[in-house]
């Protein structure tokens, strides 16, 4: 089908093929959102010839109300927060804090897991491309853009294969380039745009990301 990709390794590779003004250049780096954005970043980094890294989002969550978000933290040591949620929650600070010990927690199990040692990038001063495998709400990578430019990125770019128009549009506005291969109107999930949209496993993304670290110290 026109309107599908195969799966995520061909997405990557049609995606990069919107970005290769950014080929080969030494203050380029791809950011890859776990866990199905990393299949997509690593044929973007490897037709781009630049490093591939990860770059893990935690949403902070209410407890008992998940889905509304007090914040957000990233790799890097960022912690993002939602200044309209926290006003209005009794004991906020307290809140804040064991909800951000909680994710911190994960995000450093992540860290490990997929790094396998390796310390996180400088992005001070970089152009970051970020990948996702799809936007739908776009909630985890306005968190993952708020991050960057806190740690100090020059040029962020977001880009994905597919993301509903509306959420590509309004991310136009909040980051320097937007690329969304496919940008449809009519858009339910992204795995409706995929003909193979099984999970990507954490032993794909650290495989993945222990390959392109070799890559790089052999150029």
């Amino acid at each position: 089908m026109e309107n599908t990709f195969p799966n995520r390794a061909e997405a990557g590779r049609r995606l990069a093929e919107k970005l290769e003004q950014y080929a080969g250049r030494d203050d380029v780096i791809v950011l890859g959102l776990p866990r199905g954005g990393v299949p997509v970043a690593y044929e973007v980094a490897q037709r781009l010839g630049v490093p591939l890294d990860v770059f893990i989002v935690r949403k902070l969550g209410v407890p008992g109300f998940e889905e509304l978000a007090l914040g957000a933290i990233a790799s890097g040591g960022v912690r993002v927060l939602n200044d309209d949620v926290v006003r209005v929650l009794p004991n906020a600070s307290e809140l804040v804090e064991s909800v951000t010990a909680r994710e911190t927690a994960e995000l450093q199990r992540r860290e490990q897991a997929y790094r396998d040692g390796r310390p996180p990038p400088e992005l001070r001063g970089r152009v970051v491309i970020l990948v996702d495998d799809g936007l739908a709400t776009g909630a985890t990578m306005r968190a993952a853009v708020a991050a960057l430019r806190q740690l100090g990125a020059a040029r962020i770019v977001v880009a994905v294969p597919v993301g509903a128009a509306d959420t590509c549009r309004e991310l136009e506005e909040e980051v320097d380039e937007t690329v969304c291969v496919m940008a449809p109107e009519w858009f339910q999930a992204v795995g409706q745009f995929y003909e193979d949209f099984s999970q990507t496993s954490d032993d794909e993304v650290r495989e993945l990301l222990a390959r392109a670290a070799q890559r790089n110290q052999h150029e």
